[in-house]
């Protein structure tokens, strides 16, 4: 846990290592809680959270997002889709893919395991740094990620 150095500089390899351990005690964190309320994982709730908020988008659309692979992304459609959360339909400008929509229950559960998901964050966050370092990280991340999305860097393959 080292990302500066006494000289100020950034350490980037223990930058990359703070960042990866955090992202990965935090999403186990959300996990845990989803699990423990809302019988979900962080994966699914954020598949079904950009469902709700973008109404007919295809499998590729999610993929872009999370930046994982079509086949990946198509299994947890698939998961969704088992548990009545969501469904395919057919995609009139193109048959050969198909819009996502949730269902009534799949609205039900994003909206409630969104109220923990929010609180959880905010615990885990809001109650670690001061709403200034919070925005500083906050619009850092932004920005790496914005470059990073703009450039296609990290975009899977399949």
């Amino acid at each position: 846990m080292a990302s500066t150095s006494s000289g100020g500089t950034v350490d980037l390899p223990g930058f990359f290592a703070d960042l990866v351990r955090c992202e990965t005690r935090l999403y186990n964190a959300l996990n845990d809680r989803l699990r423990e309320r809302h019988g979900i994982v962080t994966s699914q709730f954020e598949a079904l959270r950009y469902l709700r908020d973008h109404p007919g988008s295809r499998v590729a659309d999610l993929a872009a997002e999370f930046a994982i692979g079509i086949g990946a992304t198509s299994k947890t459609i698939d998961r969704l889709e088992k548990q009545g959360w969501a469904v395919r339909q057919p995609n009139p400008a193109d048959r050969r893919s198909s819009l996502l929509a949730l269902t009534d229950n799949g609205t039900q559960l994003v909206d409630a395991a969104e109220k923990t998901f929010t609180t959880k964050v905010a615990e885990l966050i809001g109650g670690t740094l001061d709403n200034s370092s919070a925005r500083a990280a906050a619009q850092a991340l932004s920005k790496l990620r914005s470059v990073l999305e703009r450039n296609q860097i990290g975009t899977p393959t399949g």
